[in-house]
């Protein structure tokens, strides 16, 4: 039984440290920061040079009107802000859509290779120093390219990631509410990431990187917008994050429509931690391996499994002890029970209108971190599609 209580807790421990311990460490290390050095605020505001607004897509029609009017009233010199579409394969009127406005250039091919492919095609009609990628279905804040350009006036900066905001509202099905208070608390881990050295890992709704530090990507990556904030980062540039610079997007419509999503992201979360290696030698990358390892390599592949573990593992212990004992193995084990109860009620309520959205948080979780187990599966059978797959959105 001892070895089974060390394991027990080397499980625990990695759970724990995984999703809040990590975040605790985090917490005090920018704390010590803050002592011994003082806080750089980037003040200069008459930094605006020449910007690329990238958007590749894929059959977007319903989006590009709103699209181009929320793009053409953000808050830059009009005429230092380029807007580029790539729409390969686009088959449903997308194309002939954006060429009614003369404010955005449109690079369009009939074959569908892929978002990948999009990208890597388009990103060589693109001149201006900055680039800023955005999907077409993400409205962004009206300061957000200004908010954005200004921290690359510091030239260690090679990537800039805006937030990820949910649009919710009150009577969130699962999907919404869950997602929500994930994208909450990321967004805290990413402000201190970027205080403490550097953000680890950009949001593909709304990212940024100079130019000339972008390298095609293999075309069947299929996290480019981590696999490309990562590689700036490993050339010994910085991501930094502005909250303030943001795209708001509905979540997904219910959580069959998110899994899918997370399945999806959870393969391409390990297709990148296998090209990504060399990133885990923290001797040669120090604190940006430390940050990257406990941000995310642990969540797309020890983690889920250790929660798998700890199922037989804390059952054995508990009956070793007593199931109605309520040691201390007995009542973690009930408190895991408790959760996956928890986890079971969030399923039943799904789409189901609710105030309480606390409630949705153990399902989320769940499905979080199946997710990352059916994406391992996914990721060894190869049978992930590179096209773009997007999930169905909940209407706003």
């Amino acid at each position: 039984m001892i070895t089974l209580q060390i394991i027990f807790w080397v499980l625990v421990f990695i759970v724990v440290y995984t999703y809040v311990g990590y975040g605790i460490v985090l917490f005090a290390l920018v704390k010590l920061k803050r002592l011994f050095s003082k806080k750089i605020t980037v003040t200069d505001t008459s930094y605006e040079p020449d910007v690329t607004l990238f958007i590749a897509a894929y059959n977007e029609k319903d989006f590009v009107k709103a699209k181009m009017e929320n793009s053409l009233a953000l808050d830059y010199p009009k005429d230092k802000l380029h807007i580029v579409w790539v729409t390969d394969g686009s088959d449903d009127g997308t194309p002939q859509l954006v060429q009614q406005y003369e404010q955005a250039s449109l690079y369009h091919v009939q074959q569908r290779n892929g978002k990948i492919s999009a990208m890597n095609r388009g990103m060589h009609f693109v001149e201006t120093p900055i680039v800023v990628f955005s999907d077409a279905n993400t409205m962004l804040g009206k300061e957000s390219i200004q908010r954005i350009v200004r921290l690359f006036n510091d030239p260690k900066v090679g990537c800039v990631s805006g937030e990820k905001r949910i649009a919710g509202k009150a009577s969130d099905v699962a999907s919404s509410a869950g997602e929500g208070l994930y994208w909450k608390y990321e967004s805290t881990l990413k402000k201190w990431d970027a205080e403490l050295y550097s953000v680890v890992g950009a949001a593909g709704e709304l990212f940024a990187i100079r130019t000339e530090l972008f390298r095609d990507v293999e075309k069947d990556t299929l996290l480019d917008d981590f696999v490309i904030s990562l590689r700036v980062a490993q050339e010994g540039y910085t991501i930094q994050y502005d909250p303030e610079a943001y795209a708001i997007e509905t979540a997904s419509a219910n959580v069959k429509e998110e899994l899918k999503r997370k399945i999806r992201i959870s393969a391409g979360g390990i297709q990148a931690v296998v090209r990504l290696s060399p990133l885990l030698n923290i001797f040669k990358y120090g604190m940006l391996s430390f940050q990257y390892i406990s941000h995310r390599v642990l969540r797309w592949t020890v983690t889920p499994l250790c929660l798998l573990l700890l199922i037989p593992v804390g059952y054995a212990l508990a009956a070793n002890e007593g199931l109605f004992s309520f040691g201390v193995y007995s009542t973690l084990f009930w408190l895991q029970l408790l959760f996956y109860i928890g986890a079971l009620t969030g399923w039943f309520m799904e789409n189901r209108s609710t105030r309480i959205k606390i409630l949705f948080v153990p399902y989320y979780f769940f499905i979080m971190n199946l997710s990352v187990v059916l994406g391992f599966f996914r990721y060894l059978k190869k049978t992930q599609s590179v096209n773009w797959e997007r999930a169905k959105r909940a209407v706003a």
